[in-house]
């Protein structure tokens, strides 16, 4: 609604912004004395800000109405300028939005309610307009008052985001980072738990009728969320939707993490998978912040070679996958291993026999795995000792294959 002139609104006999301007300042106690009694946020602010800013915003907010109640306009740009940056000092408050909205309908309500208790039966008409017209201009406000908090909240989250980013960078490149963390607002631990992770596909980016960016970029969010949740303190992270690195804060140093803290971090792990809904194989090393890079560089490694010997999901240590850490090592060693299976090269049937009769261990379950008949696995392994001199079903050839299995894998 817009006019030129005053719409002439009567309740109790009298033009009612005429009525509201002259009771303007004992109207705005009632309204700081309503917000404050019923939002306890609200009340837990400094009494000098109650008096002073918080005021002086309820005061501007009730003269805006009151003009448009007395113009049919709604709030010019000025105005609405003004309480998108009150809404913004609430966010570097740390007030919730929900919190500062709930503080605009209640002027609205006081103010609605000291008026309305005067309006005689041949003002009807008049009380219904202007309940039409303060619908009109909460809807005009509710929506500034929301940016402004939610463009003050983003520049503070990108802000700190930044600050963290910083601070990661710092660690992963071996830098000094005290600087960083302190200007960041964050106190390095005594050690971190560095994840390098590989994140599978959740089913719905792999859905041809849904946008694959987006579930996966809602994969990555119920991670992190899951993550930040499940460790006290601040978790750093350098995650997309495939995966990346988490720096997880612990309060017990690295030399000292007991059996029981790295199963609780299996459980944790296990549960951010089920959270996200995806598959995650992780590799994990800890230090102190001044080893946090040589750590994470062990712990991709780490990840490397249980993705590359076909481990299952789930968190591996180096100890865990001692042998083919060792195995990936570049050297002549690993080069002659290697060449160990080169017999069997172009003969894919063959080699995933032997994998999978050295996984399973057996050749019953070897057939079944890849639906043959038993003699024929055992004709296949005869193949494989003829061609390359290691017979898989003797032990002392077992641990050999192995190794030459892992080194192939890594040329």
């Amino acid at each position: 609604m817009t006019g030129d002139k005053d719409p002439g609104f009567r309740i109790g006999g009298r033009p009612l912004a005429e009525r509201l301007t002259e009771v303007l300042p004992s109207l705005t106690k009632t309204v700081l004395s309503e917000i404050v009694a019923r939002i306890p946020e609200y009340g837990l602010l400094p009494a000098e800000e109650l008096s002073g800013d918080i005021t002086h915003v309820i005061e501007q907010n009730l003269r805006s109405f009151i003009d448009t109640l007395r113009t049919g306009d709604t709030p010019t740009q000025e105005e609405l300028d003004f309480l998108r940056e009150s809404a913004a000092r609430r966010a570097e408050e740390g007030i919730p939005i929900d919190i500062v909205l709930t503080a605009y309908h209640i002027g609205i309500q006081v103010v609605w309610a000291s008026v309305t208790s005067d309006a005689r039966p041949e003002e009807v008409a008049d009380v219904l307009a202007v309940n039409a017209l303060t619908l009109r201009y909460l809807e005009v406000v509710t929506p500034a008052v929301g940016a402004g908090y939610l463009d003050e909240r983003r520049t503070m989250f990108d802000d700190e985001r930044s600050a963290r980013h910083t601070v990661l960078s710092a660690l992963l490149d071996g830098d000094p980072a005290d600087v960083a963390a302190g200007q960041a607002g964050l106190r390095l631990p005594p050690c971190y738990i560095v994840l390098a992770a590989s994140v599978g596909a959740h089913p719905d980016e792999e859905d041809n009728g849904v946008d694959p960016l987006i579930a996966g970029r809602r994969k990555l969010r119920r991670l992190r969320v899951e993550l930040e949740r499940q460790i006290r303190g601040t978790v750093l992270t350098s995650l997309t939707p495939e995966g990346g690195i988490a720096l997880l804060p612990h309060e017990t140093p690295a030399e000292e993490l007991s059996t029981r803290d790295w199963a609780r971090l299996e459980r944790v792990l296990s549960d951010v998978a089920r959270t996200a809904g995806a598959e995650v194989i992780a590799g994990t090393a800890a230090a102190g912040p001044s080893g946090v890079s040589a750590a994470a560089k062990l712990a991709q490694d780490v990840l490397a070679v249980a993705t590359g010997s076909g481990r299952p999901p789930g968190l591996y240590r180096l100890d865990d996958v001692l042998l083919e850490y060792q195995l990936s090592r570049p050297g002549p060693a690993l080069d002659r291993l290697a060449t160990r299976l080169a017999p069997l090269d172009g003969n894919e049937e063959l080699l995933q026999t032997l994998e999978t009769f050295l996984r399973r261990g057996g050749r019953r379950q070897t057939a079944a795995d890849l639906h043959v008949h038993p003699n024929t696995v055992d004709y296949r392994l005869r193949r494989i000792a003829d061609l390359t001199g290691l017979d898989p079903t003797r032990l002392e050839h077992i641990a050999l294959l192995n190794a030459a299995l892992s080194a192939r894998r890594r040329l």
